[in-house]
């Protein structure tokens, strides 16, 4: 008896898959386990495998074609078995949601938008808009008598109307202006992708639903970088900025745990564990991975992680629950030379740190200007969970910690 495969859950937040991929086409035989599709959800692209055997007797969306939860994607079966009954709603409505997709297509532009023509009307060079034309031949005016005040000349609606019979080009005492002509790039449509309608329904939510304020302080990186150097020149694990960053986020959340938490409408949890989201920048948008338990954890051990999860990310590897689970965020865009900038809250964090590049700054030292190095900071809360002398505590706290970074090994 034939069996409907349908659009698997693969997460948490998952409304709708995209198949990227089929694996199979009808007619093959699959066993149990067979890994028939991969999906593009709204985190990764996960594989769609088979938990009994058969030939594939359909295969009803095509690849890039989105799919709701629990859609028809496939139909398995015996070799030549009768599956109509099966497809009777499914292809009825797929059949008809392709024809009012392709319907749209057919439809003409508006006539003044339309590509210029050249009148066929005995006005071999004149160019005008389909509907300037109409208007023409109705009125019964030479179109070559028009002067044009569309592109290089082109007569449209406007000129038509307007015109007035006895007057012609040659009658004009202004000299029109040059045209100066651009060579037309081609325009494209992009799909947009299943982790992008999320990223975009979840911050439009976060943004607009979540009060946010936002506090920014600078930070004396000079002890860092020698810190840094320290480590590094002894330690195989290359130590970054940013993992020194996570690590005094995650101490500086222990001590602060009004910013470790969430808003959930009658309650403010506060969570237990420490569990830092780092984004990372791909193609589509950001992925958050999260480091767990980033306060018990040491610079070598953050840093491989990170490094880990980011290659994962940008490779569209990353396992659901591997970005699952934050309670702070941080958001860096340093590397790009960005010095200040605020980052909307990844819910249901309360607080995301938006981390700006190091400058080279003059500053005062004991009434002399000496050279500097410096990194600006903004926190981003929510203030129905957090309130301002709460988040300006938890900044002072990270600043002392990076500018005293010994202070993390203790």
């Amino acid at each position: 008896m034939a069996i409907k495969i349908e659009m698997p859950k693969l997460s948490d937040t998952m409304e709708e898959g995209v198949i990227a991929k089929w694996n199979v086409k009808e007619g093959d035989t699959v066993e149990a386990g067979d890994i028939i599709a991969e999906v593009e959800t709204d985190k990764a692209t996960m594989d769609v495998e088979v938990f009994d055997g058969g030939t594939i007797l359909k295969i009803v969306p095509g690849e890039g074609d989105a799919v709701p939860l629990g859609g028809l994607i496939a139909v398995i079966g015996e070799a030549g078995e009768d599956i109509s009954d099966l497809l009777s709603g499914d292809g009825a409505s797929s059949t008809a949601a392709e024809t009012v997709e392709e319907a749209p297509k057919e439809e003409a532009a508006p006539a003044e938008a339309s590509t210029p023509e050249t009148s066929s009307t005995g006005d071999d060079r004149v160019k005008a808009s389909p509907l300037a034309k109409k208007i023409a031949a109705d009125k019964g005016i030479d179109l070559a008598a028009v002067n044009g005040s569309g592109p290089e000349g082109r007569v449209v609606k406007k000129d038509v109307e307007t015109f007035t019979p006895g007057e012609s080009k040659a009658s004009s005492s202004v000299s029109p202006a040059p045209v100066r002509t651009f060579e037309s790039l081609e325009s494209k449509e992009i799909r947009v992708s299943q982790m992008r309608k999320v990223i975009a329904r979840r911050l439009s939510e976060s943004k607009f639903t979540n009060p946010h304020f936002y506090e920014t302080i600078d930070i004396d990186m000079k002890a860092a970088f020698s810190a840094r150097k320290a480590m590094n020149d002894a330690n195989e694990v290359r130590i970054s900025f940013n993992d020194i960053v996570v690590k005094a986020c995650a101490i500086a959340l222990t001590r602060h745990p009004a910013i470790n938490s969430s808003w959930m409408d009658d309650i403010i949890m506060q969570h237990g564990d420490v569990n830092v989201a780092v984004a990372v920048a791909i193609d589509e948008g950001l992925m958050t991975p999260v480091i767990n338990h980033a306060d018990k954890k040491g610079l070598a051990e953050i840093s491989a992680e990170t490094r880990e999860l980011a290659g994962l990310a940008r490779d569209r590897k990353l396992q659901p629950d591997q970005m699952e689970g934050s309670t702070f965020t941080i958001s860096n865009l340093g590397m790009f030379g960005i010095e200040e900038f605020t980052a909307i809250i990844n819910p249901p964090n309360a607080c995301i740190l938006a981390v700006g590049a190091i400058r080279d700054v003059p500053v005062v030292e004991d009434g002399q200007i000496v050279p500097g190095k410096r990194m600006k900071v903004t926190l981003s809360s929510d203030h129905r969970v957090v309130d301002g002398a709460k988040a300006a505590e938890f900044l002072n706290t990270v600043r002392n910690l990076i500018e005293n970074p010994l202070s993390m090994l203790l």
